[in-house]
């Protein structure tokens, strides 16, 4: 490990994929949790994805934060310690660091192998900056290093990450964040908007079928991973915009009658029954702001995307 990178684990305790399909898969309306997505294939997809033209959300916030760069660091000010909880490749905070300056930062991922390669690549990049990567499972906790400097602190959480939570649950996370960054804390957060059902069923249903394989590959990982007796092709990908819940669903239908078996286990499916596979809400600027403030936030600032596609949002706390 490079010499400004430290790595802690936690060794998050999280639900595997055999209880997340028994369990998921027992309930009257099927689910399985959108985290059981991202294995080696799913993440090859989902990074793909990201470069199709219907899916308008990583080029919009990556002009946004752009854009916002210099503003931001004079709202904050430099040297605060950044928290970004799911950090994933931290491709996004390399767009803010020479801005901000912080004093540390600290990626959290429940990957451990796929974050230490990342804090890695950092390192290489920004040699200055003291990285401390941290694998827990965020949804949950965020234990932050001891050997912190002193300061105050800014969560990141970019992408429409929020939006997987119902909203009750989105509320619960920002409280944990508020936890988190603690007297004179700020967040840094990137919210998905409400817009016309035409453009978010495209987003979600791109001519490439990148998102209809992206969906079917859960099943191809249960198959593989779980050994269960399982048809893929016997399912098709359905994706939707809610607009009574204000959500973009995803589901995988059953094409016909049919029993998925796991370990003893055999659950029936019935013609166009569909598992659950994900949910992502979509906030009015005013709806977050006001799910922000439930959460202890008040708005400092925010930045909306041409045509209002995106929102990116700067809370300190009430």
């Amino acid at each position: 490990m490079d010499a400004r990178v430290t790595f802690h684990d936690h060794a998050p305790e999280t639900l595997s994929l055999y209880d997340a399909v028994v369990q998921g898969l027992s309930r009257p309306r099927k689910l399985i949790p959108p985290k059981f997505f991202y294995d080696d294939r799913g993440s090859e997809l989902f990074d793909a994805i990201c470069e199709q033209p219907e899916y308008y959300l990583p080029a919009a916030e990556h002009a946004l934060l752009n854009g916002c760069a210099a503003e931001l660091a004079d709202l904050v000010g430099r040297g605060r310690v950044v928290i970004e909880p799911g950090a994933g490749s931290l491709k996004k905070i390399r767009l803010l660091l020479e801005a901000l300056q912080p004093g540390a930062y600290v990626p959290m991922d429940i990957s451990h192998t796929f974050l230490k390669s990342a804090a890695r690549q950092l390192a290489a990049a920004f040699p200055w900056l003291p990285i401390h990567a941290a694998c827990v499972d965020f949804t949950h906790s965020m234990p932050l290093p001891q050997q912190l400097p002193e300061g105050p602190r800014l969560a990141f959480f970019p992408g429409s990450s929020l939006g997987n939570f119902h909203p009750p649950e989105a509320r619960d996370f920002l409280a944990l964040i508020r936890n988190t960054v603690g007297e004179d804390g700020m967040l840094l957060i990137g919210v998905d908007t409400k817009k016309p059902a035409a453009l978010l069923d495209a987003a979600y249903n791109d001519a490439a079928g990148l998102t209809a394989q992206f969906n079917l590959n859960l099943l191809h990982r249960i198959q593989r991973e779980l050994d269960a007796e399982c048809e893929p092709q016997a399912f098709r990908h359905h994706a939707f915009y809610n607009p009574q819940a204000g959500r973009v669903e995803m589901h995988l239908v059953s094409e016909r009658a049919q029993a998925l078996r796991v370990n003893g286990h055999r659950f029936d499916f019935q013609a166009a029954e569909s598992v659950h596979t994900e949910c992502s809400y979509k906030y009015a600027p005013e709806e977050f702001i006001a799910l922000a403030a439930e959460a202890g936030f008040v708005p400092v600032k925010h930045w909306l995307a041409e045509e209002r596609l995106f929102g990116v949002y700067l809370l300190a706390l009430g």
